[in-house]
């Protein structure tokens, strides 16, 4: 057993591409007691944390087969609010303290689903291709009429998911004179102030995805719920890909069932080139790399939070802390 603590840091470029000052973190253990790598593979994965106490992470799969060849593990420190990359059941079992780091990415992930909101319904990205490529000079009009646009102001938002990001979602839209409706939560009871998915879907002129991904969010947004839509709807998912069948939004905007959809999340990332929402064919998407918490004054938040949770277990080492949302 390990006489003293052995920190690593497993994908640290996933988070900090040199842009970040990570000396408040590093300050809190020897350097001696730091090891940082820029990523680390699921074959790498073992001997990187062999003799590890802590363990530093965003995105790398912390499952069951793994943390039980880690005896030494004793804190699991993510630089994300999401952990369905760690088997908490088995963390919980073993004694393995597990920390998450939330309302770090509020501002910058409501300005993305924003962003992608208002690129949608004022066509922006259509009419800046249309502007380029010389067709609004060949038009014989001061103005071009090509792409419908529409007002914000009287339409229905959906939320799926009720969080912060959620919360700073809605403060926006009520500034554009949206009207809010909230999903009931997966398995939930029934609420007066929720509206069940498919009671809200009929309603919506956009819905936005704010849950996390568990067993019952896994495929949530399929088939049967696009057809449930509006043809004039549009989606947004900065939450994870998976909440959404990947191949049922490829089909429904092909076949017109909804308007768009921005999407900042895929069911695997990075993707293979050939993942249905990357086609050429598909109208009207807009697909983002997973950047809507990126902004660097979010990233930089995440690590000063990370830094807390490592010194808030350190005065604490033994006791029980499990901070998740």
């Amino acid at each position: 057993m390990p006489t003293k603590n052995h920190a690593v840091i497993l994908d640290e470029k996933s988070f900090n591409p040199g842009d970040l000052n990570l000396d408040g973190l590093i300050a809190l253990l020897p350097p001696e007691q730091w090891q940082r790598y820029d990523s680390t593979s699921p074959n790498q994965r073992l001997g990187r944390l062999q003799n590890a106490t802590i363990a530093i992470a965003n995105k790398v799969v912390f499952d069951a087969d793994l943390l039980k060849q880690l005896p030494h593990l004793k804190l699991i420190l993510l630089t994300a609010t999401g952990m369905d990359n760690v088997d908490r059941d088995y963390c919980k079992a073993n004694g393995i303290a597990f920390y998450n780091v939330t309302d770090y990415c509020t501002g910058a992930v409501s300005q993305h689903v924003f962003s992608l909101i208002l690129a949608l319904s004022t066509q922006l990205i259509s009419y800046n291709k249309f502007s380029k490529k010389g067709n609004w000079s060949q038009s014989g009009q001061f103005s071009s009429l090509k792409y419908p646009v529409y007002e914000l102001e009287g339409k229905a938002l959906g939320l799926i998911g009720y969080g912060s990001l959620a919360k700073g979602v809605e403060k926006l839209a009520l500034a554009f004179g949206m009207d809010i409706l909230i999903s009931e939560r997966v398995g939930a009871t029934a609420s007066s102030d929720r509206l069940p998915l498919a009671e809200l879907l009929p309603k919506v002129d956009i819905l936005s995805i704010h849950c996390p991904l568990t067993p019952e969010t896994r495929g949530l947004i399929n088939t049967a719920e696009f057809q449930l839509m509006k043809q004039s709807a549009f989606i947004i998912n900065t939450s994870r890909g998976a909440v959404i069948d990947n191949q049922a939004l490829a089909n429904a905007l092909k076949k017109g069932e909804i308007a768009g959809a921005g999407i900042d999340v895929l069911d695997q990332e990075p993707p293979p080139i050939t993942h249905p929402l990357l086609a050429d064919d598909i109208p009207n998407l807009i697909v983002t790399p997973h950047t809507a918490w990126s902004a660097v004054e979010a990233r930089q938040r995440v690590i000063d939070k990370v830094a807390i949770n490592l010194s808030s277990w350190l005065k604490n080492e033994g006791e029980e802390f499990n901070n998740i949302i």
